[in-house]
């Protein structure tokens, strides 16, 4: 049986790029879609089941020609990892520049969208039929951070995404779900941290980022018959249940 196929949007770091090691490391066929190609490029070195993809998931005609190249690669598109994100300013609404709230929105919503639509339209086209969109979501589709508005905003929009691709992928045989993930540590978790120390806020616990990779390869590696529709994953003790 040849190996399995997954795209990965965002996998020039954090946690797009802990998935795409991991994936690598199982034996996947991956393909890694960023903005900066000398990246993927050191991800991919070495890898013969690695591709990398490079594009900016704003860029709807440059998203479809990447996945017209993993497709020509790759022979069929068994998981898309949806994973690209921003988190934007950090301030009340009334201090965020609209340019700001635009390039959040164009990234985290618009991206995503696009990338679903790219690789909705493959599982449906291909043979056999179907596959799995997973989006990353986030802990902010449920509670925010403060001075988040932007990326609380479109992760909220997300989880509408999510919803909606899983009622009308089912008559293609196409599974949607999300997984929130807290407090990986990633660059964008650190750059939050220093933000939090240098605001006199208290300090999140995390967790290594190995924990959210590895809980996209259990809803990656299901079979078609089941679904993760929702997963929470996150550093245990951070402030999300109740009080704390």
């Amino acid at each position: 049986m040849s190996a399995k196929t997954i795209l990965i949007t965002g996998a020039s770091s954090g946690i797009g790029r802990a998935v795409a090691e991991l994936f690598l490391a199982e034996g996947w066929q991956v393909g890694l879609l960023a903005r900066r190609a000398e990246v993927l490029e050191q991800i991919a070195a070495g890898q013969p089941r690695a591709l990398a993809l490079p594009a900016d998931v704003t860029d709807a005609a440059a998203l479809e020609a990447a996945f017209d190249r993993f497709m020509e690669w790759a022979g069929r598109l068994d998981v898309l990892f949806n994973n690209a994100g921003i988190f934007g300013p950090s301030a009340p609404i009334d201090e965020v520049a609209v340019a700001d709230w635009a390039e959040v929105l164009a990234v985290n919503v618009g991206g995503m969208f696009l990338a679903a639509r790219a690789g909705f339209a493959r599982m449906r086209a291909q043979s056999p039929q179907g596959g799995r969109i997973i989006n990353n979501g986030s802990l902010s589709a449920h509670v925010p951070r403060p001075g988040s508005v932007c990326y609380t905003t479109t992760k909220h929009a997300i989880t509408g995404l999510t919803r909606t691709l899983s009622l009308d992928g089912r008559a293609f045989g196409i599974a949607c779900g999300q997984i929130d993930i807290g407090n990986a540590r990633t660059a964008l978790v650190e750059d939050l941290t220093e933000r939090a120390r240098a605001a006199g806020q208290p300090v999140q616990p995390t967790m290594d980022v190995d924990n959210a990779a590895r809980s996209v390869l259990h809803m990656a590696g299901l079979p078609a018959e089941a679904n993760v529709q929702f997963m929470t994953v996150m550093a245990t003790s951070m402030p999300y249940i109740g009080r704390g």
